[in-house]
């Protein structure tokens, strides 16, 4: 799939990405930013499949920030085809009006700047972003938070080992709310409480930094 053309190269937020560097890993957790993203796509495959839909929440000293929650739809260049609907609930007129991605890119980076992403199952994030992020010349900033790779740590048992725990299960394991699932916005709140939750527990015992929450993720990230 050809990638549709970014003419914005040298944006603000194009520029303000490029240039913010993400918390060091040894910034105490409570004291670094994040964006907590969600997609809802096509399919799997970044080369092949497109993201319909994006949300960011922002967590900030420990946070949620639910008033800096950001989330739009994405008009693909294909409409997806009608047995993925079950899967991310989304018409093709519900994204007739939305913008393509190129429009979305800035909204993406204003997201992003300044934070550690973190998203469940992560290796999903980071290979459809890293392709959309390619329209203005830039990649995806590391370190990326896996949530169900910290939760296979927090809660054993609840997966098989080396494959990441489910959304759905990590929060009811928890007694968490899960927010409109298979939604972007719902799901992405979702992975944010989570991701309280999960560090919160493991920094009781052994205070967590930037970087060993990396060094957690790492295992579930193909």
């Amino acid at each position: 799939m050809a990638l549709p053309r970014f003419r914005r190269v040298d944006s603000v937020w194009a520029r303000g990405y490029k240039e913010t560097a993400p918390p060091a890993p040894d910034t105490p957790w409570r004291r670094a930013s994040y964006a907590v993203v969600d997609l809802e796509t096509t399919g799997l495959n970044p080369r092949r499949d497109e993201i319909i839909a994006f949300a960011a929440v922002p967590v900030d000293d420990g946070r949620v920030g639910i008033g800096g929650i950001r989330s739009t739809l994405i008009r693909p260049e294909r409409m997806p085809g009608p047995d993925t609907i079950p899967i991310h609930g989304l018409r093709p007129d519900e994204l007739a009006d939305a913008p393509p991605l190129a429009e979305a890119i800035d909204l993406i980076l204003e997201s992003l700047t300044g934070r550690v992403l973190v998203a469940h199952g992560a290796w999903v994030e980071r290979g459809f972003l890293n392709r959309a992020l390619r329209l203005a010349r830039l990649s995806v900033g590391e370190p990326i938070l896996d949530t169900s790779a910290i939760a296979l740590r927090v809660l054993p048992g609840t997966a098989p080992e080396q494959e990441g725990v489910q959304l759905a299960a990590a929060a009811q394991a928890l007694e968490l709310p899960s927010h409109r699932p298979h939604r972007a916005d719902g799901d992405a709140l979702t992975t944010a409480q989570l991701f309280l939750a999960l560090v919160s527990r493991l920094d009781r015992t052994d205070p967590q930094t930037v970087g060993s929450l990396a060094r957690l993720s790492e295992a579930a990230t193909p």
